[in-house]
């Protein structure tokens, strides 16, 4: 709870593994190492510290992260990093961490690729190409654009919430959506933009504001300042106008012992002001919607309208 509103995050590029490329290696130092569970493989002759750490979605990331550097020191022509891995490479969280290596060529792909390479063809212009951490990546705008196009729109609402949270003109995100056309879910992106928001702070935050937005509920705010006796408090998202907030308990949230006895006083503080607050964690994020209705006025819950562009 305890945010303010304004509280941008900038964009800082991922920090790339270290790999080692099997090439440069003996056939028998490799398979030693990766039987000793020193190095893992990440992709096609490539190999990742196996104890680079213990979190699962930042193990997939590392991993994605790592197939894309062996992709790139194998290529032999124009290509860039283009969609989820694009995301990466810029340091946006993903919902899931991709399995395959998307690249943008101008050119369209021949046979005999792996199915952990996707290639992308289309039109594409100078400005809309760049690199980060030496890499050749499509830009912020054309990348969130690619994401919502895509991605299903769970997962798409995360890619545009981190990035316009980090200060991504939604506008540059619409014009490279409007320069794709009415083409490959292009249209349905524009809409998923339409409805991101700069003030989700975590993809938990996100996701919880896609689930009611899919059910029909009115949008929420974010980041909703509440006066208390122990100060200002900013809820993650809800709708003031009825007292209602949602807060969104990710793993992290609570280091140590402290963190969770001042959260508890901030949440007690905010009860005390008459508003309901509906705590909600990766793991029970489905009901969420069938928890917040009973909060809300019948006039409301009794109108729902589904927004299509959301249907998974």
């Amino acid at each position: 709870m305890p945010r303010r509103p304004g509280a941008r995050a900038e964009i800082v590029p991922a920090t790339l593994p270290t790999v080692w490329l099997a090439r440069d290696w003996p056939p028998t130092t490799v398979a030693a190492r990766v039987r000793s569970g020193t190095w893992e493989r990440a992709g096609r002759g490539v190999l990742l510290d196996a104890s680079t750490t213990a979190d699962p979605y930042e193990r997939r990331r590392d991993l994605a992260l790592a197939r894309a550097i062996g992709v790139h020191t194998a290529a032999s022509s124009d290509r860039w990093f283009s969609h989820q891995t694009a995301a990466l490479l810029w340091g946006l969280p993903l919902w899931t961490a991709p399995r395959a290596t998307h690249l943008l060529s101008p050119h369209r792909a021949g046979g005999g690729r792996p199915a952990s390479l996707r290639i992308h063809t289309g039109p594409m212009s100078d400005d809309e190409l760049t690199c980060v951490n030496g890499l050749p990546v499509t830009s912020l705008a054309r990348t969130v654009a690619d994401c919502l196009a895509t991605l299903p729109p769970l997962e798409g609402l995360v890619v545009a919430d981190a990035a316009l949270h980090r200060k991504v003109p939604a506008d540059d995100v619409l014009r490279a959506i409007q320069l794709r056309g009415r083409t490959n879910g292009y249209i349905r992106a524009a809409a998923l933009l339409s409805l991101a928001d700069d003030g989700a702070e975590s993809p938990g935050e996100s996701a919880t504001r896609y689930q009611l937005l899919r059910a029909g509920l009115p949008v929420p705010t974010t980041q909703i300042p509440v006066s208390t006796r122990v100060g200002t408090v900013w809820g993650d998202l809800g709708w003031d106008g009825w007292r209602v907030l949602l807060e969104y308990d990710g793993r992290d949230k609570y280091v140590t012992r402290e963190d969770l006895v001042a959260e508890k006083r901030r949440h007690d503080a905010v009860v005390e002001t008459g508003r309901r607050v509906l705590r909600v964690t990766h793991q029970d994020m489905g009901s969420a919607v069938a928890r917040v209705v009973p909060l809300l006025p019948a006039t409301v819950t009794r109108n729902l309208r589904r927004r299509p562009e959301l249907a998974a």
